[in-house]
Protein backbone atom coordinates (compact mmCIF):
# COMPACT_ATOMS: atom_id res chain seq x y z
CA UNK A 1 0.00 0.00 0.00
CA UNK A 2 2.67 2.35 0.93
CA UNK A 3 4.66 1.26 -2.34
CA UNK A 4 3.36 3.69 -4.59
CA UNK A 5 4.29 7.26 -2.77
CA UNK A 6 7.53 5.97 -2.07
CA UNK A 7 8.99 6.87 -5.83
CA UNK A 8 7.38 10.25 -5.02
CA UNK A 9 8.75 11.31 -2.04
CA UNK A 10 12.42 9.87 -3.57
CA UNK A 11 11.94 12.28 -6.40
CA UNK A 12 11.04 15.73 -4.15
CA UNK A 13 14.12 14.39 -2.11
CA UNK A 14 16.64 14.03 -4.83
CA UNK A 15 14.91 17.58 -6.58
CA UNK A 16 15.40 19.52 -2.86
CA UNK A 17 19.67 17.51 -3.15
CA UNK A 18 19.97 18.78 -6.64
CA UNK A 19 18.66 22.32 -5.48
CA UNK A 20 20.85 22.58 -2.61
CA UNK A 21 24.03 20.98 -4.95
CA UNK A 22 23.44 24.12 -7.55
CA UNK A 23 23.13 26.74 -5.13
CA UNK A 24 26.46 25.44 -3.40
CA UNK A 25 27.86 24.46 -6.80
CA UNK A 26 27.65 28.20 -7.92
CA UNK A 27 28.88 29.50 -5.11
CA UNK A 28 32.11 27.08 -5.00
CA UNK A 29 32.39 28.01 -8.95
CA UNK A 30 32.22 31.89 -7.85
CA UNK A 31 35.48 31.24 -5.07
CA UNK A 32 37.11 29.13 -7.97
CA UNK A 33 36.97 31.95 -10.27
CA UNK A 34 38.24 34.61 -7.76
CA UNK A 35 41.30 32.00 -6.97
CA UNK A 36 42.40 31.55 -10.35
CA UNK A 37 42.31 35.45 -11.18
CA UNK A 38 38.75 36.10 -12.36
CA UNK A 39 37.66 38.82 -10.45
CA UNK A 40 34.81 40.43 -12.58
CA UNK A 41 33.51 43.58 -11.01
CA UNK A 42 33.81 42.26 -7.02
CA UNK A 43 36.67 44.83 -6.49
CA UNK A 44 34.99 47.37 -7.80
CA UNK A 45 31.89 46.74 -6.01
CA UNK A 46 34.19 46.16 -2.44
CA UNK A 47 35.76 50.01 -3.37
CA UNK A 48 32.43 51.42 -3.27
CA UNK A 49 31.13 50.03 -0.83
CA UNK A 50 34.19 50.83 1.72
CA UNK A 51 33.87 54.57 -0.07
CA UNK A 52 30.97 55.08 0.92
CA UNK A 53 30.99 53.96 4.57
CA UNK A 54 33.68 55.80 4.95
CA UNK A 55 32.39 59.41 3.64
CA UNK A 56 29.12 58.63 5.14
CA UNK A 57 30.72 58.29 8.35
CA UNK A 58 32.71 61.20 7.92
CA UNK A 59 29.08 63.35 6.67
CA UNK A 60 25.80 61.59 6.88
CA UNK A 61 25.45 63.83 4.12
CA UNK A 62 27.24 61.71 1.58
CA UNK A 63 24.18 59.18 1.25
CA UNK A 64 21.10 61.72 0.96
CA UNK A 65 19.23 60.88 -1.31
CA UNK A 66 19.56 64.65 -2.99
CA UNK A 67 22.94 64.67 -2.81
CA UNK A 68 23.00 60.77 -3.94
CA UNK A 69 20.81 62.39 -7.47
CA UNK A 70 23.24 65.32 -7.82
CA UNK A 71 26.35 62.73 -7.97
CA UNK A 72 23.92 60.83 -10.79
CA UNK A 73 23.79 63.74 -12.65
CA UNK A 74 27.76 64.97 -12.69
CA UNK A 75 28.30 60.84 -13.31
CA UNK A 76 26.49 61.19 -16.75
CA UNK A 77 28.72 63.01 -18.60
CA UNK A 78 32.14 61.81 -17.49
CA UNK A 79 30.23 57.88 -17.92
CA UNK A 80 29.67 58.72 -21.38
CA UNK A 81 33.43 59.78 -22.62
CA UNK A 82 34.35 56.67 -20.01
CA UNK A 83 32.04 54.24 -21.82
CA UNK A 84 34.22 55.14 -25.16
CA UNK A 85 37.84 54.91 -23.55
CA UNK A 86 36.14 50.78 -22.66
CA UNK A 87 35.84 49.92 -26.51
CA UNK A 88 39.91 51.07 -27.29
CA UNK A 89 40.99 49.93 -24.18
CA UNK A 90 39.46 45.88 -24.99
CA UNK A 91 41.04 46.62 -28.05
CA UNK A 92 44.76 47.28 -26.36
CA UNK A 93 44.45 50.94 -27.87
CA UNK A 94 44.08 54.56 -25.98
CA UNK A 95 42.82 57.69 -26.45
CA UNK A 96 44.08 60.57 -25.07
CA UNK A 97 42.26 63.28 -26.51
CA UNK A 98 38.72 62.39 -25.27
CA UNK A 99 38.87 65.20 -22.85
CA UNK A 100 39.85 67.80 -25.47
CA UNK A 101 37.27 66.14 -27.48
CA UNK A 102 34.18 66.47 -25.38
CA UNK A 103 35.48 70.28 -24.95
CA UNK A 104 35.03 70.68 -28.78
CA UNK A 105 31.51 69.50 -28.82
CA UNK A 106 30.41 71.50 -26.01
CA UNK A 107 32.41 74.72 -28.24
CA UNK A 108 30.55 73.31 -31.53
CA UNK A 109 26.86 73.43 -29.66
CA UNK A 110 27.64 76.64 -28.61
CA UNK A 111 28.73 77.94 -31.73
CA UNK A 112 26.11 77.10 -33.77
CA UNK A 113 22.66 76.46 -31.34
CA UNK A 114 23.43 80.35 -30.19
CA UNK A 115 25.98 82.50 -31.99
CA UNK A 116 24.62 81.25 -35.50
CA UNK A 117 21.15 80.28 -34.06
CA UNK A 118 20.51 77.03 -35.80
CA UNK A 119 18.27 74.29 -34.05
CA UNK A 120 19.91 72.67 -31.90
CA UNK A 121 19.28 69.09 -33.25
CA UNK A 122 21.08 69.98 -35.93
CA UNK A 123 24.29 71.26 -34.03
CA UNK A 124 24.23 68.40 -32.12
CA UNK A 125 24.29 65.90 -35.00
CA UNK A 126 27.65 68.20 -36.01
CA UNK A 127 29.03 67.74 -33.00
CA UNK A 128 28.59 64.42 -32.97
CA UNK A 129 30.06 63.61 -36.76
CA UNK A 130 32.74 66.04 -35.49
CA UNK A 131 33.67 63.02 -33.07
CA UNK A 132 32.84 59.95 -35.58
CA UNK A 133 35.53 61.52 -38.21
CA UNK A 134 37.98 62.34 -35.53
CA UNK A 135 37.52 58.39 -34.69
CA UNK A 136 37.94 57.85 -38.32
CA UNK A 137 41.53 59.77 -38.46
CA UNK A 138 42.98 57.87 -35.42
CA UNK A 139 42.00 54.46 -36.71
CA UNK A 140 43.11 55.56 -40.49
CA UNK A 141 46.24 56.59 -38.95
CA UNK A 142 46.92 53.57 -37.21
CA UNK A 143 45.87 51.15 -40.01
CA UNK A 144 48.03 52.85 -42.82
CA UNK A 145 50.73 54.24 -40.75
CA UNK A 146 50.92 52.52 -37.80
CA UNK A 147 50.80 55.31 -35.62
CA UNK A 148 50.65 54.29 -32.29
CA UNK A 149 47.14 55.29 -30.74
CA UNK A 150 49.19 57.37 -28.38
CA UNK A 151 51.10 59.60 -30.40
CA UNK A 152 48.01 60.31 -32.51
CA UNK A 153 45.44 60.96 -29.88
CA UNK A 154 48.21 62.88 -27.98
CA UNK A 155 48.56 65.12 -31.05
CA UNK A 156 44.75 65.37 -31.32
CA UNK A 157 44.51 66.75 -28.10
CA UNK A 158 46.39 69.71 -28.79
CA UNK A 159 44.79 70.02 -32.15
CA UNK A 160 41.45 69.93 -31.02
CA UNK A 161 43.00 72.22 -27.93
CA UNK A 162 43.42 75.25 -29.85
CA UNK A 163 40.81 74.45 -32.38
CA UNK A 164 37.84 74.61 -29.35
CA UNK A 165 39.65 77.86 -28.44
CA UNK A 166 39.48 79.80 -31.63
CA UNK A 167 35.90 78.63 -31.57
CA UNK A 168 35.03 80.29 -28.70
CA UNK A 169 37.22 83.16 -29.35
CA UNK A 170 37.98 86.01 -27.34
CA UNK A 171 34.99 85.64 -24.59
CA UNK A 172 36.13 82.11 -23.68
CA UNK A 173 32.41 81.29 -23.01
CA UNK A 174 29.23 80.87 -24.67
CA UNK A 175 26.22 80.35 -22.11
CA UNK A 176 23.30 78.44 -22.91
CA UNK A 177 19.69 78.95 -22.74
CA UNK A 178 19.05 78.04 -19.10
CA UNK A 179 15.17 78.17 -20.58
CA UNK A 180 15.77 75.11 -23.12
CA UNK A 181 14.88 71.60 -22.74
CA UNK A 182 18.92 70.45 -22.78
CA UNK A 183 19.76 72.87 -19.84
CA UNK A 184 16.60 71.64 -18.05
CA UNK A 185 17.72 68.02 -19.29
CA UNK A 186 20.86 68.30 -17.86
CA UNK A 187 20.20 69.89 -14.56
CA UNK A 188 16.34 69.42 -13.55
CA UNK A 189 14.21 66.67 -15.16
CA UNK A 190 14.21 63.42 -13.76
CA UNK A 191 12.40 59.82 -14.20
CA UNK A 192 8.40 59.76 -12.56
CA UNK A 193 8.46 57.42 -9.86
CA UNK A 194 6.42 54.98 -11.43
CA UNK A 195 8.64 54.62 -14.60
CA UNK A 196 11.87 54.55 -12.48
CA UNK A 197 10.39 51.50 -10.53
CA UNK A 198 9.43 50.04 -13.48
CA UNK A 199 12.74 50.02 -14.59
CA UNK A 200 14.38 48.68 -11.64
CA UNK A 201 11.95 45.33 -12.01
CA UNK A 202 12.85 44.98 -15.91
CA UNK A 203 16.58 44.36 -15.29
CA UNK A 204 15.69 40.87 -13.09
CA UNK A 205 13.15 40.40 -15.27
CA UNK A 206 14.91 40.03 -18.56
CA UNK A 207 17.46 38.31 -16.53
CA UNK A 208 15.16 35.79 -15.79
CA UNK A 209 13.25 35.40 -19.64
CA UNK A 210 17.36 35.39 -21.23
CA UNK A 211 18.12 32.36 -18.37
CA UNK A 212 15.08 30.69 -19.16
CA UNK A 213 15.47 30.35 -22.89
CA UNK A 214 19.14 29.57 -22.80
CA UNK A 215 18.17 26.69 -20.45
CA UNK A 216 15.46 25.32 -22.83
CA UNK A 217 18.09 25.92 -25.45
CA UNK A 218 20.74 23.85 -24.02
CA UNK A 219 18.58 20.91 -22.67
CA UNK A 220 17.37 20.94 -26.69
CA UNK A 221 20.81 19.57 -27.52
CA UNK A 222 21.22 17.62 -24.14
CA UNK A 223 23.72 19.96 -22.44
CA UNK A 224 24.07 20.34 -18.82
CA UNK A 225 22.74 23.90 -17.30
CA UNK A 226 25.01 24.27 -14.77
CA UNK A 227 23.50 25.76 -11.46
CA UNK A 228 20.06 25.35 -13.16
CA UNK A 229 16.62 27.31 -12.21
CA UNK A 230 17.38 27.89 -8.29
CA UNK A 231 20.67 29.84 -9.49
CA UNK A 232 18.48 31.76 -11.78
CA UNK A 233 15.82 32.53 -9.51
CA UNK A 234 18.15 33.82 -7.11
CA UNK A 235 20.26 36.10 -9.10
CA UNK A 236 17.61 37.85 -10.45
CA UNK A 237 15.70 38.15 -7.53
CA UNK A 238 18.80 39.60 -5.74
CA UNK A 239 19.46 41.73 -8.33
CA UNK A 240 15.57 43.53 -8.42
CA UNK A 241 15.62 43.07 -4.91
CA UNK A 242 18.44 45.71 -4.63
CA UNK A 243 17.48 47.98 -7.71
CA UNK A 244 13.97 48.37 -5.93
CA UNK A 245 15.71 49.39 -2.79
CA UNK A 246 17.88 52.15 -4.97
CA UNK A 247 15.21 53.67 -6.47
CA UNK A 248 13.10 53.99 -3.43
CA UNK A 249 15.81 55.82 -1.47
CA UNK A 250 16.54 57.83 -4.12
CA UNK A 251 12.84 58.60 -4.68
CA UNK A 252 13.03 60.40 -0.98
CA UNK A 253 14.57 62.78 -2.87
CA UNK A 254 14.47 64.39 -6.50
CA UNK A 255 14.38 60.93 -7.96
CA UNK A 256 16.55 59.41 -10.89
CA UNK A 257 18.01 61.88 -13.33
CA UNK A 258 16.26 61.11 -17.08
CA UNK A 259 20.44 62.46 -18.09
CA UNK A 260 21.48 59.22 -15.79
CA UNK A 261 18.51 57.15 -17.53
CA UNK A 262 20.25 57.91 -20.95
CA UNK A 263 24.10 57.20 -19.50
CA UNK A 264 22.56 53.37 -18.51
CA UNK A 265 20.85 52.94 -21.83
CA UNK A 266 23.98 53.47 -24.01
CA UNK A 267 25.72 51.36 -21.56
CA UNK A 268 23.05 48.33 -21.67
CA UNK A 269 23.41 49.29 -25.37
CA UNK A 270 27.23 48.50 -25.51
CA UNK A 271 26.81 45.90 -23.24
CA UNK A 272 24.63 44.16 -25.97
CA UNK A 273 27.00 45.10 -28.77
CA UNK A 274 29.84 43.33 -26.69
CA UNK A 275 28.16 40.34 -25.64
CA UNK A 276 25.59 39.39 -28.35
CA UNK A 277 27.00 39.83 -31.48
CA UNK A 278 29.42 39.30 -34.29
CA UNK A 279 31.26 42.50 -33.33
CA UNK A 280 31.66 42.37 -30.40
CA UNK A 281 33.23 38.52 -30.14
CA UNK A 282 35.52 40.30 -32.71
CA UNK A 283 36.61 43.24 -30.64
CA UNK A 284 37.64 40.80 -27.73
CA UNK A 285 39.42 38.55 -30.34
CA UNK A 286 41.40 41.23 -31.86
CA UNK A 287 42.44 42.42 -28.12
CA UNK A 288 42.98 39.65 -26.81
CA UNK A 289 45.61 38.38 -29.80
CA UNK A 290 45.63 40.70 -33.14
CA UNK A 291 47.66 38.13 -35.35
CA UNK A 292 45.13 35.25 -34.55
CA UNK A 293 42.22 37.20 -34.87
CA UNK A 294 43.75 38.33 -37.88
CA UNK A 295 44.01 34.48 -39.25
CA UNK A 296 40.81 33.24 -38.06
CA UNK A 297 39.33 36.01 -40.97
CA UNK A 298 38.50 39.26 -39.25
CA UNK A 299 38.94 42.51 -40.16
CA UNK A 300 41.27 43.94 -37.51
CA UNK A 301 41.28 47.26 -39.71
CA UNK A 302 37.13 47.57 -39.47
CA UNK A 303 37.40 46.77 -36.20
CA UNK A 304 39.55 49.17 -34.92
CA UNK A 305 37.65 51.80 -37.57
CA UNK A 306 34.49 51.44 -35.49
CA UNK A 307 36.10 51.02 -31.66
CA UNK A 308 38.11 55.02 -32.64
CA UNK A 309 34.93 56.46 -34.10
CA UNK A 310 32.74 55.29 -31.41
CA UNK A 311 35.13 56.24 -28.69
CA UNK A 312 35.15 59.72 -30.15
CA UNK A 313 31.28 60.01 -30.54
CA UNK A 314 30.73 59.34 -27.39
CA UNK A 315 33.35 61.81 -26.30
CA UNK A 316 31.54 64.40 -28.20
CA UNK A 317 28.41 63.34 -26.48
CA UNK A 318 29.72 63.32 -22.91
CA UNK A 319 30.78 67.20 -23.83
CA UNK A 320 27.28 68.04 -25.25
CA UNK A 321 25.75 66.33 -21.94
CA UNK A 322 28.54 68.45 -19.42
CA UNK A 323 27.76 71.45 -21.16
CA UNK A 324 24.01 71.29 -20.57
CA UNK A 325 24.83 70.36 -17.24
CA UNK A 326 26.85 73.72 -16.67
CA UNK A 327 24.46 76.01 -19.07
CA UNK A 328 28.03 76.71 -20.91
CA UNK A 329 30.35 76.34 -23.04
CA UNK A 330 33.98 77.68 -22.03
CA UNK A 331 37.61 77.07 -22.87
CA UNK A 332 37.76 74.97 -19.46
CA UNK A 333 35.00 71.99 -20.89
CA UNK A 334 37.10 69.03 -21.27
CA UNK A 335 40.67 70.18 -19.41
CA UNK A 336 41.44 69.45 -16.13
CA UNK A 337 40.60 65.52 -14.80
CA UNK A 338 38.51 65.08 -17.57
CA UNK A 339 40.85 62.92 -19.45
CA UNK A 340 42.01 61.38 -15.69
CA UNK A 341 38.48 60.78 -14.52
CA UNK A 342 37.34 58.45 -18.11
CA UNK A 343 40.34 56.15 -18.44
CA UNK A 344 40.53 55.67 -14.84
CA UNK A 345 36.92 55.16 -14.73
CA UNK A 346 37.06 51.70 -17.21
CA UNK A 347 40.38 51.07 -15.50
CA UNK A 348 38.84 50.90 -12.47
CA UNK A 349 35.66 49.52 -13.09
CA UNK A 350 37.52 46.12 -14.42
CA UNK A 351 38.65 46.83 -17.93
CA UNK A 352 41.83 45.20 -18.52
CA UNK A 353 44.83 48.03 -19.98
CA UNK A 354 46.57 45.02 -21.61
CA UNK A 355 43.07 44.36 -23.84
CA UNK A 356 41.25 41.63 -24.80
CA UNK A 357 38.56 41.85 -21.26
CA UNK A 358 36.59 44.18 -20.65
CA UNK A 359 32.39 45.27 -19.79
CA UNK A 360 30.71 48.11 -20.89
CA UNK A 361 29.13 47.89 -17.17
CA UNK A 362 32.67 48.92 -15.87
CA UNK A 363 31.99 52.12 -16.82
CA UNK A 364 28.93 52.33 -15.13
CA UNK A 365 30.55 51.30 -11.96
CA UNK A 366 34.11 53.01 -12.17
CA UNK A 367 32.30 56.51 -13.09
CA UNK A 368 30.28 56.05 -9.84
CA UNK A 369 33.36 54.99 -7.64
CA UNK A 370 35.27 58.71 -9.41
CA UNK A 371 32.41 60.41 -8.64
CA UNK A 372 31.82 59.31 -5.29
CA UNK A 373 35.46 59.96 -4.72
CA UNK A 374 35.16 63.74 -5.91
CA UNK A 375 31.56 64.66 -4.15
CA UNK A 376 32.76 63.23 -0.70
CA UNK A 377 35.75 65.28 -1.27
CA UNK A 378 33.76 68.36 -1.91
CA UNK A 379 31.80 68.04 1.34
CA UNK A 380 34.07 67.49 3.58
CA UNK A 381 35.46 70.84 1.84
CA UNK A 382 38.78 69.56 1.17
CA UNK A 383 41.10 70.75 -1.26
CA UNK A 384 41.10 69.62 -5.16
CA UNK A 385 44.49 68.45 -4.80
CA UNK A 386 43.78 65.58 -2.34
CA UNK A 387 41.48 64.42 -4.88
CA UNK A 388 43.61 63.80 -7.46
CA UNK A 389 46.08 62.25 -5.07
CA UNK A 390 43.39 59.96 -3.90
CA UNK A 391 41.92 59.31 -7.57
CA UNK A 392 45.69 58.69 -8.67
CA UNK A 393 45.78 56.15 -5.91
CA UNK A 394 43.12 54.39 -6.45
CA UNK A 395 43.80 53.96 -10.03
CA UNK A 396 47.11 52.46 -9.63
CA UNK A 397 45.59 50.06 -7.05
CA UNK A 398 43.03 49.18 -9.89
CA UNK A 399 45.94 48.73 -12.70
CA UNK A 400 48.12 46.90 -10.00
CA UNK A 401 44.96 44.39 -9.47
CA UNK A 402 44.09 43.98 -12.56
CA UNK A 403 48.48 42.71 -13.44
CA UNK A 404 48.12 40.33 -10.26
CA UNK A 405 44.70 39.17 -11.62
CA UNK A 406 46.41 38.35 -15.46
CA UNK A 407 49.01 36.86 -13.78
CA UNK A 408 46.96 34.61 -12.05
CA UNK A 409 44.72 33.83 -14.50
CA UNK A 410 47.71 32.74 -16.63
CA UNK A 411 49.13 30.51 -14.43
CA UNK A 412 45.70 28.67 -14.41
CA UNK A 413 45.49 28.70 -17.63
CA UNK A 414 42.52 31.19 -17.80
CA UNK A 415 44.30 34.16 -19.60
Amino acid sequence: MTQPNSQPALDRSDSRVRHDEGLLGAIRGFIDRVRSGDLGMLPVIVGLVLIATVFWSLNPVFLAPNNLANLLFDAAAVGCISLGIVCVLILGEIDLSVGSMSGLASAILGVIWVKIGLPVPLAILVALAAGAFMGLVYATLLNRFGMPSFVSTLAGLLAMLGLQLYLLGSTGSINLPYASVMVRFGQIYVMPAWFSYLLAIAPGALMLWLGIDRMRRRAAVNLSNPGGMSVLLAKSGILTVLLLVAVHYLNQGRGIPWMFGLFVALVVGMNYALTRTKWGRAMFAVGGNREAARRSGIDVHRIRISAFMLCSTLAALGGMLAASRLASSSQQAGTGDVNLNAIAAAVIGGTSLFGGRGSAWSALLGVIVIQAISNGLTLLNLSSSLRYMITGAVLAVAVIVDSLARQSRASHGRA
